[in-house]
C-alpha cells in the first residue's frame, strides 16, 4: 500500500503556490507577489484616503449649512417670508378701501359685458375682498402667477421683469455716485473741520437735504432744456440704439443715466456727507487716534486705516434703507425723465386701479428692502469682525 506523504513532504510539483517557501519559489514568482503586496497597500491606501475625503467633504458641507451666517440667513429669509405675506396683506386692504376699481369703467359699456365676467370668473373680482386676497397667494405660491395686468393686457410677470432691471440699474448708479462723492468728501469736512472747506461743504449738504426731490428733478429738466442736445431727456436709450456697437450701447446708456441718476442721488449725497463727516468727528476724537498719531503713523494711515474703519458701520447701516428709499425716490425720478423703470409703472397703475399691478409692484418694493438690510448686516459682519451674526 502506497505511503501517504505530508504536505510538507510534498514534490515541489504538488505544492500550491501558498505552500512554497521563499527558498523554494523562483524570483519571478517572488516578484510577483511582491507587486502584488504593493497592489493591495496602494489598494488600501486609496479606499482609506476616499473614505477620508468623503468625510472631511461631508464634514465642510455641514459646518458650511450649519455655520453661523448660513443659519442667520436663513432666519433672515423665513422672517421675509412673514414680512411680505403681511405687507401684502395691508397693501391689498388699502387697494380695496379706495372707491371703484378697474373693472367700473368697462361696466358702464354693455359691449364689454362679456368680458367683465370673464375677467370676474378668472380672478375671482365677484368674491369677497379676503378671498380675492388669498386666490392671489395661491396662484403665487403654486404657480407663481402674479396675475394679468387689465392696463397693459399682459402678464404681470413678464412686466415686472422688463421693469425691474431698469431701476435697478438706476439705483446702482445712484448708489456708486453717492457713495464715491459723500463719502470723500465727509471725510475731508472732517479733516478739515470749520476751514472753508468744511463750511461750503456744509452750506451744500444743507442745501441738497432741503430741496424735495421733485424741486431738484424740474431744475434738471429745465438746465437740460438749455444744454440740448448734450444731455438727453427721456427713454433709457437712443432711437438708434440697435445700430450701436457693444461700446457704443453702454456709452449711449450711461449718457442718458446722467440726469435721473443726479436727481435720484443729490438729496441722499447731501445727507450721507453730513453722516459722514459727524461720524469721523467722533471717532477721531477717541484715545486711540490720538494713540496712533504719537506713535508717528502718517496722517493718511490714522484716517483711513484707524478712523475711517471704525466710523464706516453706521454708513453701511444706512447702506440698506437706501434700497428701499430709492424705490420711493425712483417715482419721481421716472416719471420727471420718462425712466421706463418699476417705479413709473408703478404710478401708472396706480391711477387706473390696475389691482394685480399694484400689488406685485408694492411686494417687489418691500423685497427691495428687505434684500437690502439683508446685504447690510452681512457687509457690516465682513467690514467689522466683532459683529457676530445672530446676535444682539
Amino acid at each position: 500500500m502506497a505511503s501517504r506523504r505530508s504536505p510538507d513532504n510534498r514534490s515541489p510539483e504538488d505544492r500550491s503556490p501558498e505552500d512554497h517557501s521563499p527558498e523554494d519559489r523562483s524570483p519571478g514568482e517572488r516578484r510577483s507577489e511582491r507587486s502584488d503586496r504593493r497592489a493591495a497597500r496602494s489598494k488600501n491606501r486609496q479606499a482609506n484616503s476616499s473614505d477620508s475625503g468623503f468625510t472631511a467633504f461631508l464634514t465642510t458641507v455641514k459646518g458650511g449649512l450649519l455655520s453661523p451666517t448660513t443659519v442667520f440667513i436663513g432666519k433672515r429669509l423665513l422672517q421675509a417670508l412673514l414680512t411680505l405675506l403681511i405687507a401684502s396683506f395691508l397693501s391689498f386692504i388699502v387697494i380695496q378701501l379706495a372707491p371703484g376699481d378697474y373693472l367700473d369703467s368697462l361696466r358702464e359699456n354693455p359691449q364689454f359685458s362679456d368680458y367683465v365676467q370673464t375677467l370676474e370668473q378668472k380672478y375671482g373680482l365677484d368674491r369677497p375682498w379676503i378671498e380675492q386676497y388669498f386666490r392671489w397667494i395661491w396662484r403665487i405660491v403654486r404657480y407663481g402667477d402674479f396675475g394679468d395686468s387689465f392696463t397693459f393686457k399682459r402678464s404681470v410677470t413678464s412686466l415686472l421683469i422688463e421693469r425691474v432691471p431698469a431701476t435697478l440699474l438706476l439705483a446702482f448708479s445712484s448708489l456708486v455716485m453717492t457713495w464715491a462723492i459723500a463719502v470723500p468728501l465727509g471725510i475731508y469736512s472732517a479733516v478739515n473741520q470749520n476751514k472753508w472747506g468744511d463750511r461750503i461743504l456744509r452750506v451744500l449738504s444743507y442745501l441738497g437735504q432741503g430741496f424735495p426731490s421733485f424741486i431738484t428733478a424740474l431744475l434738471l429738466l429745465i438746465m437740460a432744456q438749455f444744454l440740448t442736445p448734450l444731455l438727453p431727456v427721456g427713454d433709457m436709450t437712443s432711437i438708434e440704439f440697435a445700430d450701436y456697437s457693444i461700446l457704443g450701447k453702454i456709452l449711449d446708456l450711461g449718457w442718458h443715466l446722467i440726469l435721473p441718476t443726479l436727481a435720484l442721488s443729490i438729496a441722499s449725497f447731501a445727507g450721507l456727507q453730513r453722516i459722514t463727516r459727524g461720524q469721523m468727528l467722533e471717532v477721531m476724537r477717541q484715545d486711540y487716534i490720538r494713540t496712533a498719531r504719537a506713535k508717528g503713523l502718517p496722517e493718511n494711515r490714522v484716517i483711513y486705516r484707524h478712523a475711517l474703519r471704525n466710523a464706516i458701520n453706521p454708513l453701511i447701516t444706512l447702506l440698506g434703507f437706501e434700497f428701499g428709499n430709492l424705490l420711493s425716490g425712483a417715482f419721481i425720478a421716472e416719471v420727471f425723465f420718462n425712466w421706463p423703470g418699476l417705479g413709473n409703472l408703478t404710478l401708472k397703475a396706480v391711477f387706473a386701479q390696475d389691482l394685480f399691478l399694484v400689488m406685485a409692484s408694492l411686494l417687489m418694493g418691500a423685497v427691495m428692502l428687505i434684500v437690502g438690510n439683508l446685504f447690510a448686516d452681512l457687509l457690516l459682519s465682513f467690514a467689522d469682525p466683532r459683529i457676530e451674526l445672530g446676535k444682539e
